[in-house]
């Protein structure tokens, strides 16, 4: 993907993430079907993409607690 498929995407944040601009990451559903991730606090140092599957592996694994080591 390339900046230019960023064009016009909808980044939403979770509302865990607080209202002073804390801990957050975006995410926004593409026009290819993709789901693009960033840090909202600096959105300019990248932006990692994953297809639907990924994304709803990744889901069922943060619901299940497998990465709960990690926070």
């Amino acid at each position: 993907m390339s900046f230019e498929g960023l064009v016009g995407a909808v980044w939403r944040k979770s509302s865990f993430s607080g209202t002073n601009g804390g801990n957050c990451v975006e995410v926004a559903s593409l026009r290819d079907g993709s789901v693009a991730v960033r840090n909202s606090k600096a959105p300019e140092a990248g932006t990692v993409f994953f297809t639907r599957e990924e994304m709803a592996a990744w889901v069922k694994g943060c619901r299940a607690g497998e990465f709960d080591d990690l926070t």
